[in-house]
């Protein structure tokens, strides 16, 4: 399809969108006129003092949607990656006006029509590879000399502006890779360091011997750590922690017998009916009815060796397929290709995407049955399929459709290319309008089956459903605070749940999933506040906030869990170090603490590891030190436990790369540093995040 007949497709939706969001602005801006509220629900957040406006964010948002919603990426997840890109968007961008960068109109044209355009998947020719540049030169030129705004607009989203931004990201990447530079002392280092090998000889007790249960880590000494590593305990945004129980309003067995009845009453009458469209129609079924056949490669279903099995008319079920319970049909059976190819000429009644009209149904029906009059007194197919057809995938390539599978095209369109043998040439009419068709070739034949499936999901019943909000209304009633909502908890032997590190942007909660609701009540309420209860998923939720932390320096309660290991360990370290290590050889030391000595030849001052004990960075240090040759060190506290270590040789293994290599490494590490800088620019940016507020 051409460009500008996409960007009339997608147009449509676009300009639909953009109305729908400025009643929706209207309306709330007039609400906030009533309500005397100074509330800003034009801006969504800011960058250094950039606005992110709302309407402008909801219009790619709406583009993004129509893009990649089809592909299955759902609004919420499409909310966070382009606000994402926004933020990039600006920062960066300032950091191009600083330095001055800018693409000139021929860097454009170079990477609009060169060998990297973005252009390729619409001006391909399918059949040689080769990218048409000339062809989209022209189409560019047409839409340049257009008054249709919005085809100019779509061109400028889609294309020019993402061309631009991703131009000058390059030239910026490019500017910071360039500024690599090693200089020679840091090569010579990095090479003796790589070479460098050491043997020593060690004792060590680790932290193990004392156990965990005699060592406590006050809250004092979480916080002076905590204090003392500031860096690392840093968080960003505020988060909150809530404790909830959950009642489930799943489907019980009483339902799924019930479904399964329920389908069993209608098993005969579906035996019987010589219509299973009408019939599946009548009694409604999950699964749609497709009036055709598919090869028993192309099914998609459970059991689908059983299915194949059928004769004309048996059924089969009902059994279960996921959620539903499901009784098959077989309507008939034929001998079919796996692909086939034709050629066409589509004279449209209706744009296949917007929906709109392109000529009346008559008038389409008159100009297909005239173009297949010329052609049987020999008109050129090819000469009239360039001159009518509105099928702008094939119209280039002579209207071909070369081996394509069963069900790809429309129903009538599919049909007849399967069914006809070779040779057959007809007008078809689908809901896109009249197809004048030839089929070329046909191959693989094998059977293909008509399946008709009654198919019921297992639902909840109303008395399930109540049953499980009823129980969790009871329960929030019955909670007043923290030790009420545990004892109710307690009563109906249910345990309450964490949700832990909850931000104000999360849409989902781990382990209780897509929960934006009740993410937005949490920093809506209060600590100790309790919430009604909340539908999430297939359970009502009651949940209890039980702790706001701050951004900035963690406080203890969420610290703990990532340092009271290093605090015990710590404590634990020092009880060794005065309690059990005696003497100033490895061997009175090794003596004094019950261990042994141990020798580890080889290490290697560029890899942190001791074999058999692991990553011990600070006892590879004291390796290299050559104050500690034929002498025992000090006690060194170390990651699993306390060591002594005697340096007995240093020395240096035959070099395995020379200075070239060394530098080239230094500087492609510097290189990729350049793609982290995008973080450090966001990190230091002024970035107000208004969204939760709005979504």
């Amino acid at each position: 399809m051409s460009v500008i007949q996409s960007i009339r497709d997608k147009g449509a939706w676009i300009i639909f969108g953009i109305i729908a969001l400025a009643l929706i602005a209207f309306i709330l801006q007039d609400g906030v006129r009533r309500g005397g509220s100074s509330t800003d629900n034009t801006t969504l957040g800011k960058v250094n003092g950039e606005k992110i406006e709302r309407l402008a964010f909801e219009e790619k948002l709406t583009m993004q949607e129509r893009m990649y919603g089809p592909q299955g990426a759902q609004r919420e997840q499409l909310i966070g990656s382009l606000w994402n890109q926004e933020v990039e968007r600006i920062v960066l961008q300032q950091e191009y006006d600083k330095l001055g960068l800018q693409i000139t109109g021929k860097e454009l044209t170079e990477i609009l029509f060169g060998e990297n355009s973005p252009l390729k998947q619409e001006f391909t020719d399918p059949k040689t590879g080769v990218f048409r540049a000339n062809d989209a030169k022209q189409a560019f030129a047409q839409i340049k000399k257009s008054k249709n705004a919005e085809q100019v607009n779509m061109i400028n989203a889609v294309y020019i502006t993402p061309t631009i931004e991703q131009g000058l990201r390059m030239k910026y990447q490019g500017l910071l890779q360039q500024s690599a530079y090693v200089p020679k002392w840091l090569i010579e280092k990095q090479q003796a360091d790589n070479n460098a090998v050491a043997s020593i000889s060690y004792t060590m007790v680790p932290f193990s011997s004392i156990s965990d249960s005699t060592v406590k880590a006050t809250d004092e000494e979480i916080s002076d750590y905590v204090s003392k590593h500031a860096n690392e305990f840093k968080k960003e945004e505020e988060t909150r922690t809530i404790a909830y129980v959950a009642f489930n309003a799943a489907p019980s067995s009483t339902d799924s017998l019930t479904t399964l009845n329920q389908i069993k009453s209608l098993k005969a009458e579906f035996a019987s009916t010589t219509d299973a469209k009408s019939f599946l129609g009548k009694v409604g079924s999950d699964v749609s009815f497709y009036d055709s056949y598919f090869s028993k490669s192309k099914l998609q279903q459970v059991n689908k060796d059983s299915l194949t099995a059928l004769s004309v008319g048996s059924l089969y079920g009902p059994y279960l397929d996921a959620s539903n319970y499901v009784i098959a049909k077989m309507v008939g059976v034929k001998q079919w290709p796996d692909s086939v190819t034709v050629r066409h000429i589509l004279i449209g009644t209706q744009d296949p995407r917007s929906g709109q009209a392109i000529r009346s149904d008559s008038t389409g029906q008159k100009l297909a049955d005239s173009i297949a009059t010329a052609i049987k007194s020999g008109a050129d197919f090819g000469a009239l399929c360039a001159k009518y057809s509105d099928d702008q995938g094939s119209k280039d390539k002579g209207g071909v459709y070369e081996y394509f599978p069963q069900g790809k095209m429309v129903l009538a369109f599919n049909d007849f290319a399967f069914d006809k043998p070779v040779g057959t040439k007809s007008v078809v009419k689908t809901e896109f309008g009249y197809h004048y068709i030839e089929i070329l070739g046909q191959k693989n034949f094998a059977p293909a089956y008509k399946i008709a499936y009654l198919s019921k999901p297992i639902v909840a019943s109303n008395e399930t459903v109540s049953g499980a909000n009823t129980a969790a209304a009871q329960f929030a009633s019955n909670s007043k605070n923290k030790k009420t909502f545990d004892e109710a908890a307690l009563k109906l032997n249910k345990q309450a749940s964490i949700g832990s590190d909850i931000k104000a942007n999360d849409n989902q909660i781990i382990g209780l999933g897509a929960s934006r609701q009740m993410v937005r009540w949490a920093f809506d309420k209060g600590l100790g506040d309790i919430s009604e209860p909340t539908e999430v998923g297939d359970k009502y939720v009651v949940a209890i906030i039980v702790a706001i932390n701050k951004s900035g320096l963690m406080g203890v309660g969420e610290a703990r869990p990532l340092c009271e290991n290093l605090v015990r360990n710590a404590k634990k370290a020092k009880i060794i170090i005065d309690t059990k290590i005696k003497g100033n050889t490895l061997e009175t030391i090794a003596s004094s603490t019950g261990s042994s000595v141990q020798k580890a030849d080889s290490v290697s001052f560029s890899s942190p590891f001791i074999p058999s004990i692991g990553s011990e960075p600070k006892v590879i240090g004291a390796a290299f030190n050559k104050a500690l040759q034929a002498k025992a060190s000090d006690p060194i506290v170390g990651t699993s436990g306390v060591f002594a270590v005697r340096v007995e040789s240093n020395g240096a293994k035959p070099s395995t790369s020379d200075v070239a290599t060394i530098k080239q490494g230094l500087i492609q590490s510097a290189r990729m540093a350049a793609y982290r800088g995008l973080d450090a620019l966001k990190k230091s940016a002024t970035i107000k995040d208004n969204r939760s507020k709005f979504y």
